[in-house]
């Protein structure tokens, strides 16, 4: 017979070794748990503690101007990051972050971003990117656990605001975003290299390893003249300031080749400060920038004229009236004019004179011209988002159209179009596009961009006929402002009122003044087109475009060291009408 604390030290047994058994296999299910079912997930959150993979960011490519000088490059910047610690409270980790409040200048709101990120057990968290030397040695003294620095680089641009808008800029990730960084994106970036950190118990770092090498971008040589390019911005914003207009830009080219030499936008911005979003400043309006362009457009008119043999230069037309009623709209001349030759219409810029010529071109001649020197279209140079202007097909032209179009209205141009259509003037009748990239160099090696074909677009009799009316024109037609003398100038000038935004009206308020032209000895040396919009007071493009046209021509001339090749004109007094030289 069992005694009674025989069955209580059983019965405690019986518990005990149920206990037992129970933590036994709680344990065992817990270590089955932890090496089998979660051994993948234990494994990536001991490496997320102890190691990093980050990447190695490429060397971007350098841009350099047509004589090797530099106009963009990176250069090493060290950025500053925190590596959270799992068992310290948020409150002590901020302590650590607040002690480089005075040395990199961390506000409030970033101070609060960062203890957002600890909060939701970020595993890594930058805390400022590509900071000067002189921080980082300090930060570096501190020795404060979880912080590091990581070696990245920074886009530079050691002639600030020379070429902004051609070069553009990066982002904080170095991509591009706008200009030639955003074109040649894919050229300048290169290849990023991974590369693992690893940490100790206190996150230090103590080795790192390589898995991939970065593969460097390649540098892009342009076309652009840094000396002219300096010119050319200088006196278009000192023309900006002096005519209070909204916005301007100033293209110089080598006919011959198409190589943009200049390209200068104002306003204007520095690429080395930072920036947000893209910016109405970063427009590049030599080909963002479409607007109506009135006289000038009558080189195409003119052109058309010759090449399809519908006026001799012997013709006359009489602008006696001083305007002319199409369709109901009267088209009035800037200045009274009796009986005039064809040249001497495009000399003096009449509007009579040139919708009469318009009128015998006809519809399908003056658009089959327009269509021919590539209007409507881009013009393909090496930068984002060009805009290809806006022409209409002849089926949507209203009956007023054949004489909008032939004094440079109802269309819609870029500055770089209508340069391009003066350059095949002095090309004698051969479209050359525009190049803004020299070479592009791969290897050590200079590989030249690829080249369009030159494309005829008006004979070589009709080029020469257009370039002499022209050089009248600055002889003593509207342009004679643009006059260097010594020197062959080629250009015309023009005047066209802006489209209201809101009515698409033409405005009698707001003008778009602008001059084309070119500098010849013996050949067509440089050609330049200024186009300034909405200018305050005078708004003629004889009166603010063409002043501006000689002071650059002028400079360049003396920087080229070319001499003159005419003797200098003696100024002649002739009788003029009151506004003559106005357009």
């Amino acid at each position: 017979m069992t005694k009674p604390y025989q069955k209580k030290i059983q019965r405690r047994t019986i518990l005990l070794s149920l206990f037992l058994f129970l933590w036994l296999g709680g344990l065992t299910f817990r270590l089955v748990q932890m090496q089998i079912i979660q051994r993948t997930d234990a494994q990536k959150k001991i490496l997320a503690q102890n190691q990093q993979i980050i990447d190695i960011r490429p060397n971007r490519g350098t841009i350099y101007g047509r004589k090797g000088n530099i106009l963009a490059r990176s250069i090493p910047r060290k950025s500053v990051f925190y590596h959270p610690f799992e068992n310290d409270s948020v409150s002590q980790q901020i302590n650590k972050i607040n002690r480089l409040k005075n040395i990199i200048e961390l506000s409030d709101k970033d101070i609060q971003l960062i203890k957002n990120r600890i909060q939701k057990n970020d595993n890594f968290i930058w805390i400022m990117r590509k900071i000067e030397d002189g921080p980082a040695e300090k930060i570096k003294e501190l020795d404060i656990a979880g912080v590091h620095m990581q070696e990245e680089k920074k886009r530079f641009y050691p002639q600030g605001k020379l070429a902004a808008h051609l070069l553009g800029r990066v982002s904080r990730d170095d991509a591009g975003q706008t200009g030639l960084e955003l074109y040649f994106q894919s050229i300048l970036a290169g290849e990023a290299g991974k590369q693992i950190n690893f940490f100790d118990a206190k996150r230090r770092k103590y080795r790192f390893e390589i898995t991939k090498e970065p593969v460097d971008g390649h540098d892009i040589m342009l076309t652009i003249d840094e000396t002219i390019q300096f010119i050319a911005e200088k006196e278009l914003s000192n023309a900006m300031k002096e005519r209070h207009a909204e916005r301007g830009t100033v293209i110089i080219s080598q006919p011959q080749t198409g190589d943009i030499l200049a390209m200068a936008n104002y306003p204007t911005f520095d690429p080395n400060l930072p920036s947000s979003d893209f910016d109405m400043t970063d427009r590049i309006n030599s080909i963002h920038y479409i607007y109506d362009p009135g006289s000038t457009f009558k080189i195409v008119t003119a052109s058309a004229a010759l090449e399809f043999h519908e006026v001799d230069q012997n013709d006359t037309f009489d602008c006696s009236a001083g305007s002319i009623n199409i369709a109901g709209k009267n088209f009035k001349d800037h200045s009274h004019y009796d009986v005039l030759t064809f040249p001497e219409v495009i000399i003096h810029s009449s509007n009579v004179g040139t919708i009469q010529v318009g009128q015998r071109i006809g519809e399908k001649h003056l658009y089959d011209m327009i269509k021919k020197f590539r209007f409507g279209q881009r013009t393909g140079i090496d930068l984002p988002m060009e805009e290809p202007g806006l022409l209409w097909p002849t089926d949507r032209w209203s009956k007023r159209s054949l004489a909008s179009l032939s004094i440079g209205y109802e269309i819609s141009v870029t500055p770089i179009q209508m340069l391009m259509t003066l350059n095949t003037i002095a090309n004698q009748g051969m479209y050359i596009p525009p190049k803004i990239v020299k070479n592009i160099m791969i290897s050590s090696n200079k590989r030249p961009t690829a080249k369009e074909k030159p494309i005829r677009v008006i004979s070589e009799q009709t080029a020469s006929d257009i370039e002499a009316i022209l050089q009248d024109v600055v002889r003593f037609g509207t342009g004679t402002s643009a006059r260097i003398n010594g020197y062959t100038i080629t250009g015309k000038t023009g005047t066209a009122q802006k489209r209201d935004p809101v009515t698409k009206r033409y405005m009698s308020t707001a003008h778009i003044a602008s001059f084309v032209g070119y500098v010849s000895n013996n050949r067509p040396l440089f050609s330049i087109i200024i186009v300034i919009d909405d200018p305050k007071g005078q708004y003629y493009g004889s009166q603010v475009a063409t002043p501006v046209f000689r002071a650059i021509a002028s400079k360049i001339l003396r920087y080229y060291g070319i001499p003159r090749e005419i003797q200098p004109e003696k100024q002649l007094i002739v009788a003029q009408h009151s506004q003559g030289a106005a357009e």
